[in-house]
């Protein structure tokens, strides 16, 4: 570990990390300065970029012990709900922004562009193309930044909310999460493994950041489809992506998941244990968690029932409450709860699949393309039954 000292939006902090981390981890999870987007880790989409001794820099390519002595100013530092800085209210006002996602690292460009006075346009577009945007189209982005040249010749007023008081995390948790990794580090450490060791396995508090309810209806009878949920090892690897068939005793098991939706290729170490197993209701609950090399994670509530169907056979019905944090939080709600939705459709058809044929395949990967697609259609089909309706 290294000794780093900085000053972080006016206030000097002091972190102790190691020496790969970069300068936007330990922002988000160190520092709890989310602001600063983490998107291609390449130094490409600009959505980590914040100053360094006031001049543009992506967060996402500077380690943090490079960082040691400078002054860092973030998104946060420019205005507040209630104060607004002249670029955030222009922003809004030719709604520079959509999804949200890319302003953070326009509105910090912008301002080293703009921070000596106005500039050519041919040039101010040049320079913000160098920010990633795949909403807005560039063209209210583009006006937004005009009117500030234009408004302040002189150059920009200061950042507004420099001074205030930053919370140092230890460890690299993202926030949040410290007080439940505390209560569960003494049941971990009763369970030495390394897969989880590195995952909280307490049951979440607080509202979830998505729900999920998928039923499938499958040909089997619910006694024979209940055998193979409640052997937890098989009925992981029927999760797509999802392999924790690894016991570690106590009904506890460790493995990995991998989740491939696009530019987003997150790799977690898992666990899971089974909190209980009710033979009458045939129904089994479980949490499961995982964990990626940047701190961020996952934990789902789960409950997996086989109930009867009227006419014969079975309703596999997966629910989930989700709790996200560090990247995979950036897949937001709507879409992490499409992403679940997919994934325990595939399950159950995974379920008929191995009953059918008795025997459990090898553990498959979550296929980015067809579940894309998948997600398209599913929108599509929505949208016209709310048009119909």
């Amino acid at each position: 570990m290294t000794e780093v000292t900085l000053t972080v939006n006016g206030t000097e902090v002091t972190l102790d990390v190691e020496p790969r981390l970069t300068l936007v981890d330990a922002l988000r999870h160190r520092l709890g300065l989310t602001g600063s987007h983490v998107g291609c880790e390449h130094g490409v989409c600009g959505a980590c970029t914040v100053l360094v001794d006031g001049a543009a820099a992506r967060s996402c390519l500077m380690f943090c012990v490079q960082a040691a002595g400078t002054e860092v100013t973030t998104v946060e530092a420019l205005g507040e709900v209630d104060d607004l800085h002249p670029l955030q209210e222009a922003f809004r006002r030719h709604h520079g922004l959509q999804c949200g996602f890319c302003t953070p690292g326009f509105l910090m460009s912008s301002y080293d562009l703009l921070r000596d006075g106005s500039v050519d346009e041919a040039h101010l577009r040049e320079e913000l193309s160098g920010v990633l945007c795949r909403c807005t189209g560039y063209a209210g982005i583009v006006d937004a930044v005009r009117e500030v040249a234009a408004s302040h010749p002189d150059g920009l007023p200061d950042p507004k909310a420099l001074g205030r008081p930053i919370l140092v995390r230890g460890g690299g948790v993202p926030a949040g999460e410290a007080a439940a990794l505390e209560q569960s580090a003494e049941r971990a450490a009763a369970t030495p493994s390394a897969g989880v060791g590195a995952v909280d396995l307490a049951v979440p508090d607080g509202e979830p950041n998505e729900t999920v309810d998928v039923v499938t209806e499958i040909d089997a009878p619910p006694e024979e489809t209940w055998e193979l949920v409640q052997d937890f090892p098989k009925m992981s690897r029927l999760l797509p992506g999802v392999d924790l068939s690894r016991e570690l005793g106590d009904d506890r098991y460790e493995g990995e998941a991998r989740i491939h939706l696009g530019p987003m290729r997150l790799t977690f170490a898992g666990a899971a244990q089974v909190l209980k197993r009710d033979t009458s209701a045939r129904s089994l609950r479980a949490i499961a968690a995982g964990r990626d090399i940047s701190g961020g994670g996952v934990r789902a509530d789960l409950l997996i029932s086989a109930e009867p169907r009227d006419g014969g056979g079975t309703r596999v019905r997966a629910q989930a409450k989700l709790y996200l944090s560090g990247r995979a939080a950036q897949f937001g709600r709507s879409l992490a709860g499409d992403v679940s939705r997919q994934l325990f459709a595939q399950f159950g058809q995974g379920v008929e699949q191995a009953l059918k044929t008795g025997e459990v395949a090898e553990p498959t990967q979550l296929r980015g393309g067809a579940l894309a697609w998948s997600l398209v259609r599913a929108r599509l089909a929505s949208l016209v039954r709310r048009i119909r309706s």
